[in-house]
This record gives C-alpha cells, sequence and structure tokens, in this order.
C-alpha cells in the first residue's frame, strides 16, 4: 500500500472498460484506507460514537451492504428480504472487529467481482431504484457506488483518527 501510486495508476484492470475500471479502483483504494486506519482498532474503537458522529461500525456496514444494494438495483432486480434486514441492523453498535472487518474484505471482493459482469451492458440502459421505483440507469448506479463508498470511507477515516487520538 504504501510507497505505491493509487490504484488508478497501477496500471490495472485495462481488461475492463474505463467506467467499471475507475469503480474497482475506487473500492480497492477504500480498502486500503479501511485496512491502513480501522483494522486494528479495538471493538470499542470501532463501536465508538465521539461527538455524537456515526461508529466506524455503521460506516464499514454500510459501505459493503449498500454496495450490494445498488448492485442489485445496477443488475435490473428489486431488493431481497434478507438485503432489507441487513439495512436495518446496519446502525447496530454489536461488531467485533474480526467479524466487521471479515464482511467489509468479503463485500468488496463481491462487489468487485459483481462490476466486472457490467464489462459488455450498455451503461445507460434505464434501472429502477427502490419502492418509489425513481430512475437510474446502469452507469449511474455504478458511478454512485464508488461516490457512495469514497463518501462513506472518508468519514469512517477521520472517525479513527479521532477514536485514536482519544486513545
Amino acid at each position: 500500500m504504501s510507497g505505491q501510486p493509487e490504484p488508478w495508476l497501477r496500471g490495472t484492470h485495462t481488461d475492463t472498460p474505463a467506467v467499471i475500471r475507475a469503480v474497482i479502483h475506487t473500492l480497492e483504494l477504500c480498502r486500503e484506507d479501511i485496512e491502513k486506519h480501522c483494522a486494528r482498532l479495538s471493538d470499542e474503537q470501532l463501536n465508538a460514537r465521539p461527538a455524537g458522529v456515526a461508529h466506524i461500525t455503521f460506516h464499514l456496514r454500510h459501505i459493503v451492504r449498500s454496495l450490494d444494494r445498488l448492485l442489485t438495483y445496477a443488475e435490473g432486480r428489486q431488493l431481497s428480504d434478507a438485503q432489507m434486514q441487513a439495512l436495518k441492523t446496519e446502525i447496530e453498535p454489536d461488531a467485533t472487529a474480526s467479524a466487521l472487518m471479515s464482511e467489509f474484505k468479503t463485500g468488496i471482493d463481491n462487489a468487485q467481482g459483481r462490476l466486472r459482469a457490467f464489462a459488455d451492458i450498455d451503461l445507460e440502459q434505464p434501472r429502477a431504484v427502490g419502492r418509489k421505483q425513481l430512475p437510474a440507469s446502469v452507469g449511474g448506479l455504478l458511478v454512485h457506488c464508488a461516490d457512495h463508498t469514497q463518501r462513506h470511507t472518508g468519514q469512517a477515516v477521520t472517525t479513527a483518527k479521532i477514536v485514536q487520538a482519544k486513545s
């Protein structure tokens, strides 16, 4: 990780179309940032809420579970009961470090694999999101995977720095 350029500058995934490659690179960078700043935190630190902000547990669960939901919509499907149930438990501050990091790594790996399946799909294809069937496109959903993941990664990293400073 350190000493290397960011994933998008490593010349990887060149067999993947540019938009999908950019999303994969974003997920790789987020994974590296989370591993660098959060992987060695205690259960207490992962579930802490300094100044009332969301805990790191929420951000890491939300990253991978929202990726699952967004990719489900991009695939043209609606959410399952299991996905809806998982959504309801994201905010619970009950994670252990090992379980949380395992879910995070598995979720990122899974998302990267699913992203590759879009290589030959027209990114302008319309998709419907949520119960209200809000209009979106495959490309819009994939780009949102990247920007949403990056946003929550930044929040998790910032919270990690705060809880480490308080320790």
